[in-house]
């Protein structure tokens, strides 16, 4: 149950008597939230407050948006495609995001602040919208899975994956080019790669790509039904299909259409247009990967081999990676 200045939503006053109608529902909203433990499954705030004339000289009063905890989270990959599926998702009248990236559930200095914590990390979204957050480190860290449960069982999951061996080398580049820009040394991506001629399974970029580990380790708390798996690689090449796919998963209306992506030859990925206003992805998505010798190409591809094989069979479908 949504807080709210009055306990319908609504309220319709004189227009002489507004300045202390709201001068009373502001002490009593700072007092619900500041003196009242408000349980965690109705935890949300309210922000603003749309007031409209009326015919007979009154003034209507009513809720126009509020802060809620997730209805869907954005567990991962880490260069999986997280950033361009909530730009996409946001496309949706029905779906409110969050700008950042939270880590609430695996940063222990964020998770000790508490629920009110994270509740304001969340964005002002209208009572009929759903709140999503996205944190690509989600899927890859073992203690998140239990705690978003206990917060919301019933959440819906949106994870997002590419080739494994494609999502290495876009881990890389990221790094590379972080340390590039703060003039830090950086190893070359075969040191890290192989180690005394074999896969290095020390690198962590390579563990990120074990889908298989992570995967059993959400199905121990979370139900298939609940986890979406959206095709990186597919969303990349043609958005439209996969957002489709999106919509049904989180029961939205049909809305997303082919006509809010268009491909951006500059760029060469396709960037968005919504209401006649066209937006793309920061100029850090979609940077050329270092080359890499195919041997070392091919000792990859082998080694993902059976962990994507364990992975097809965990969630019943077939991805096209090498």
């Amino acid at each position: 149950m949504p807080l709210f200045f009055c306990p319908s939503s609504v309220a319709v006053i004189d227009r002489e008597e507004a300045p202390l109608f709201f001068l009373k529902w502001t002490v009593v909203l700072s007092q619900l939230l500041f003196q009242c433990w408000i349980p965690l499954c109705s935890f949300s705030q309210a922000e603003i407050y749309q007031v409209e004339d009326l015919p007979h000289g009154g003034l209507f009063l009513r809720a126009a948006s509020l802060r809620d905890l997730p209805h869907i989270i954005i567990i991962g990959v880490r260069k999986g495609g997280t950033r361009a599926l909530i730009e996409m998702l946001s496309l949706h009248s029905a779906v409110a995001a969050a700008e950042n990236e939270v880590h609430f559930f695996d940063w222990e200095s964020h998770f000790q602040k508490g629920i009110p914590w994270y509740l304001s990390q969340m964005p002002f979204a209208l009572p009929d919208q759903l709140t999503v957050e996205k944190t690509p480190a989600y899927f890859t860290s073992s203690k998140v899975p239990e705690r978003i449960h206990d917060m919301n069982p019933g959440i819906k999951l949106l994870l997002i994956l590419r080739d494994p061996t494609e999502r290495v080398l876009s881990d890389y580049t990221q790094v590379f080019y972080n340390r590039l820009q703060k003039h830090k040394r950086y190893q070359p991506i075969e040191s890290l790669l192989v180690k005394d001629g074999e896969i290095n399974l020390g690198y962590k970029a390579l563990n990120r790509s074990l889908y298989h580990l992570h995967l059993q380790n959400w199905l121990r708390y979370f139900p298939l039904e609940s986890i979406h798996v959206v095709d990186g690689d597919k969303l990349i090449r043609d958005p439209f299909p996969e957002m489709k796919r999106v919509e049904r998963f989180l029961n939205l209306e049909p809305q997303i259409n082919a006509s809010n992506f268009y491909f951006n030859k500059t760029k060469g990925f396709y960037c968005l247009r919504d209401h006649g206003r066209e937006r793309c992805l920061h100029d850090s998505k979609g940077r050329a990967h270092p080359h890499v010798a195919p041997a070392i190409l091919h000792k990859l591809y082998r080694f993902f081999h059976e962990p994507n094989r364990k992975f097809f069979e965990l969630v019943g479908r077939t991805f096209n990676w090498n």
